[in-house]
């Protein structure tokens, strides 16, 4: 299933989530939009990250989820997060 984002683009969403876990995946889909399109706090973005890892604590369903976000939206979840995990900046801002 997806969801609509207000970017044009659909988040993915797993069956078996509640109105709670779309809403923190929601949230984090729209962070890593934020860090290729505004630019995003270093700490907002990994706090998101750490709360979609409760809802998605699976690698593998990570890696499927990244793969549909990336398809329809262009922005790696993957590259995002590791960037903001390596950098020391307090802004994160992805080239696309």
């Amino acid at each position: 299933m997806m969801i609509q984002s207000d970017k044009n683009f659909a988040y993915p969403i797993l069956p078996g989530w509640d109105k709670t876990d779309i809403i923190m995946t929601s949230k984090f889909y729209s962070a890593i939009a934020n860090a290729y399109e505004i630019g995003i706090d270093r700490q907002d973005l990994l706090e998101s990250y750490a709360a979609f890892k409760t809802v998605v604590p699976s690698k593998s369903e990570e890696k499927q989820i990244g793969r549909e976000f990336e398809k329809d939206s262009g922005y790696s979840i993957y590259k995002t997060i590791k960037f903001a995990h390596q950098t020391t900046s307090q802004r994160i801002k992805m080239e696309s």
